[in-house]
């Protein structure tokens, strides 16, 4: 039985095109945002779901990492790397010497700001859900627009492709995570995902925690924090680490920090991906 996969819709997203790199025989289960793909997942309507976490631009899709961090229990078993090359569209007959906005995802937006800049320096950036729906509300748009979004979605609307791989760094990628009920088995090639944060802010309290693993040997990868929600300069930190929570020196390092930090959440082990 093919796996149920929720995705951030329409058909036609880079989150569509991840979802099929990781499972192409998956029955692919379209949500209208990103808490929508964990809603799928809460109700049931799907068995894993795969989201944005960072780009080689943009960096942290915050929105997510907020998710992990204060909305779910499910666990992260895999990850993968897509390549992203934005298209510009539009409709026929569209006067490109007088555009008034133009619609995209807002990382796709912050991806192709230098672009942007020098083709379209007066259009208003209207932020879209996804970049699939940025397509259909230009399609739909009284104004003169343009669209940013992958080459994938010309095939779900009438519209011209008018360039391509407008993004600004054409080694541009993004990094998807699938969120499901268990994360994944040991390997040997695998990193972990965690969240904590500190109640009290004292000198010295982040190295503590970062000691636990390089006083084991254990690679730490990457380290970015997010507002606890709670006050002002108060921080959870999520990292990302070399190894299996199931490790021995990677679960006495975690043990380690449960006891240092005032909240710890593993929020999954899963392998590493490697493009083939």
């Amino acid at each position: 039985m093919a796996r149920r996969l929720a995705y951030l819709g329409p058909p036609g997203t880079y989150s569509e095109e991840a979802a099929l790199l990781y499972d192409c025989d998956a029955e692919l289960v379209a949500a209208a945002s990103l808490p929508g793909v964990i809603d799928s997942l809460h109700i049931g309507e799907a068995d894993e779901g795969i989201v944005p976490i960072e780009n080689s631009l943009e960096g942290a899709v915050t929105f997510t990492a907020d998710l992990l961090i204060h909305e779910t229990q499910f666990k992260i078993k895999s990850e993968l790397v897509l390549p992203i090359h934005h298209c510009l569209f539009a409709k026929e007959g569209t006067d490109l010497d007088a555009i008034e906005v133009v619609y995209s995802h807002p990382q796709s937006l912050g991806q192709c700001r230098d672009y942007l800049r020098r083709r379209f320096p007066d259009a208003t950036r209207m932020p879209s859900l996804s970049n699939s729906a940025a397509v259909g509300e230009m399609v739909d748009s009284e104004l003169n627009a343009v669209a940013i979004a992958g080459k994938r979605a010309a095939s779900f609307f009438d519209v011209q492709i008018i360039d391509e791989s407008v993004e600004d760094n054409h080694s541009n990628a993004t990094r998807f995570i699938v969120l499901a009920s268990e994360d994944g088995a040991p390997t040997g090639n695998d990193k972990t995902s965690i969240c904590f944060h500190f109640d009290a802010d004292r000198p010295g309290s982040l190295v503590g925690v970062l000691m636990e693993f390089s006083d084991r040997g254990i690679n730490l990868n990457k380290i970015e924090s997010r507002p606890t929600r709670l006050s002002l300069g108060r921080y959870f930190f999520l990292a990302d680490i070399e190894g299996h929570h199931e490790d021995e020196e990677v679960r006495h390092a975690l043990e380690a920090i449960a006891e240092k930090a005032s909240t710890m959440k593993v929020l999954g082990s899963y392998p590493k991906f490697m493009s083939e």
